[in-house]
């Protein structure tokens, strides 16, 4: 058995590696294009003022004058993300383009590599697995912020097992990079009676706000408040409920309470599982939001991940590893990987299979898991 592991498990490592390399070798879409927007909006705020960081027409000026034949788009993200792409705004385009790349990759990477419960070969086959699901390279390669978000989320995670509550809440406070992507994480920390982590949580969250509109104003408050009531942009519908379920209205808002409520039910049936509520949080985010883009996937990379690591159980990780072989770039070749909105139904069963458990009868109520613990099983002292 341990001469089959030390065979194994390199090769699997080494397919995972392939995978990756396929995602940079496939790459096609515009380099930087979303970073390119963040930094356009960036420099908009240093030299014409943050309240006017929602002026699309400055926002497009700017990114010609920056990217001359790079494509425009308008700035609809939280003035959070301005303010990060700021720090790199005296640079020279492509420098803080790459800079920005390599900073998010290893940001999702060391926090997967450091919030590791499994060690060894498993380890590196666990981090190298959760980069690999195209999604992840396709998030940085625009330039995306979501990265950072999952990183965050896995970060907090860990923080979170070793009881350390105030950092936790303090890394969370990254949600507000893209909060639509998981802004049920912390309410699920509430309800899971993770009191300390929220209140920290909540009062940074309070607090950017409150330098948010002093920055912006009422004019630019407006502006962006504008643009989350507006039309989304193309495509931002085809994660949703509506572009996947078709479901519209009423029938739309009635299928988001019910996953919102069964999240954060599942998070308090949960609560010894810190790492199975953040999931039930991840998931309900990326149902319950009416915008979402393929690069939001690396939430569901992340959500995955912490699973497969918490949850060693092989009725967990067989189905997380089909779903890994469909998110790899080896069912792209054969034309057999799910389309887009495909993925919100993954999303729908793993948060059916976390409310299972939540109820499941076997289940033990006693002493949380080690982990290495099998969910369900007492962890040994």
């Amino acid at each position: 058995m341990v001469a089959a592991r030390r065979i194994t498990a390199p090769l699997v490592l080494a397919l995972v590696l392939i995978a990756l390399a396929i995602d940079v070798w496939n790459s096609s879409v515009p380099i930087g294009v979303d970073f390119h927007t963040y930094e356009a909006a960036a420099q908009v705020g240093l030299h014409q003022g943050w309240t006017r960081i929602y002026d699309q027409a400055l926002v497009a000026a700017e990114q010609r004058r920056l990217v001359p034949d790079q494509l425009t788009q308008p700035f609809i993200s939280p003035p959070t993300v301005a303010w990060v792409a700021a720090a790199l705004a005296l640079l020279p385009y492509w420098w803080a383009y790459y800079i920005w790349a390599a900073v998010t990759l290893a940001a999702f990477a060391i926090s997967l590599m450091w919030s590791a419960t499994s060690r060894g070969w498993a380890r590196w086959i666990a981090v190298a697995a959760a980069i690999a699901p195209w999604w992840v390279l396709y998030a940085v390669h625009l330039g995306q912020v979501a990265p950072l978000v999952a990183a965050a989320v896995v970060l907090a995670w860990r923080l979170v097992r070793d009881h350390r509550s105030v950092a936790a809440g303090l890394v969370l406070s990254l949600i507000l990079l893209k909060p639509n992507t998981a802004f049920l994480v912390p309410f699920a920390l509430l309800a899971a009676a993770r009191y300390r982590t929220f209140a920290v949580w909540a009062v940074v969250v309070a607090a950017l706000s409150g330098v948010a509109f002093l920055t912006l104003g009422t004019h630019g408050t407006s502006a962006y408040l504008g643009q989350l009531t507006g039309q989304l942009p193309t495509g931002a519908a085809w994660l949703t409920v509506e572009g996947s379920f078709g479901v519209t209205g009423l029938a739309a808002t009635a299928v988001r309470l019910v996953i919102v409520s069964a999240a954060l039910v599942a998070a308090f049936r949960l609560r010894r599982y810190p790492g199975l509520v953040m999931v039930a949080g991840i998931l309900g985010s990326l149902l319950a939001t009416p915008y979402l883009h393929a690069s939001d996937l690396c939430l569901l990379a992340a959500a995955a991940w912490i699973v497969w690591e918490e949850c060693p159980s092989p009725w967990w990780r067989l189905p997380l590893a089909v779903g890994w072989l469909a998110a790899s770039p080896f069912a792209g070749l054969t034309n057999v990987a799910p389309t887009l909105s495909r993925w919100a139904l993954v999303e729908l069963v793993l948060l059916a299979a976390l409310v299972f458990e939540a109820w499941r009868p076997g289940r033990v109520r006693g002493a949380a898991l080690t982990a290495g613990a099998e969910l369900g099983t007492r962890a040994p002292a």
